[in-house]
């Protein structure tokens, strides 16, 4: 029986997809088979872990062959849905956001942007790729009505939760956060935090131990 993504430990789910990307290079290049032992090195992951992650899969592979790359990757993509398309709504359109707002990436997982939203009455009105940018004040209206279950927030941190509570009114079901806040939220709202300043933090921290005179 294939497992659900609600039985998966959040460390072995983050991996996935970096082993979807890893096939999806192999693919590029020809290459029908790849062992465990081929992923961990390219992830820099034990195999042992490699082979225990993808166990969760109803794709095993075979002793001593190995993985066929399509297959796999195949079931990686319906296991973590990437090929269903999934409306998103962003919210704060700064710099940040304009430079996801151009990521070509979004469309091999699935994830289309479909609206904008800023409270600058400078922006208002204006278009961004071809999206035009709405006020926050009709945020939750608009997502009820077109049924966006993903909220993006690039919003500065003083707005970020009144945003937030607008996104739950308006009936997402996932919040991608990168603003550097601990955002309040029902329990059957997920969210992902993309805190710049908490990597930025560590980059530092890493630094200094590397340099201990400086």
């Amino acid at each position: 029986m294939e497992a659900r993504l609600s039985d998966i430990p959040t460390p072995t789910l983050k991996r996935l997809p970096m082993y979807y990307r890893e096939l999806m290079r192999a693919m590029q290049v020809g290459k029908h088979k790849i062992s465990s032992t081929e992923l961990g090195i390219l992830l820099e992951i034990p195999s042992t872990q490699v082979r225990k992650d993808l166990g969760y899969l109803a794709d095993q592979g075979r002793p001593g062959v190995g993985y066929d790359v399509k297959r796999l990757a195949a079931t990686l993509e319906h296991f973590l849905a990437l090929s269903q398309p999934k409306k998103a709504a962003l919210a704060g359109v700064g710099n940040l956001a304009n430079a996801l707002i151009h990521f070509p990436g979004f469309q091999q997982y699935g994830l289309h942007l479909t609206m904008l939203f800023d409270n600058d009455p400078a922006k208002i009105g204006n278009q961004i790729a071809g999206l035009t940018i709405h006020a926050i004040s009709d945020l939750a209206d608009m997502l009820m009505a077109n049924k966006i279950p993903i909220g993006i927030i690039t919003t500065p941190t003083e707005a970020a939760q009144q945003v937030t509570d607008l996104m739950v009114a308006g009936g997402v079901q996932s919040i991608w956060n990168f603003a550097p806040i601990t955002l309040k939220v029902p329990e059957s709202i997920f969210v992902v935090n993309q805190d710049l300043s908490v990597e930025l933090a560590i980059l530092s921290y890493r630094t200094a131990q590397n340099n201990p005179s400086h």
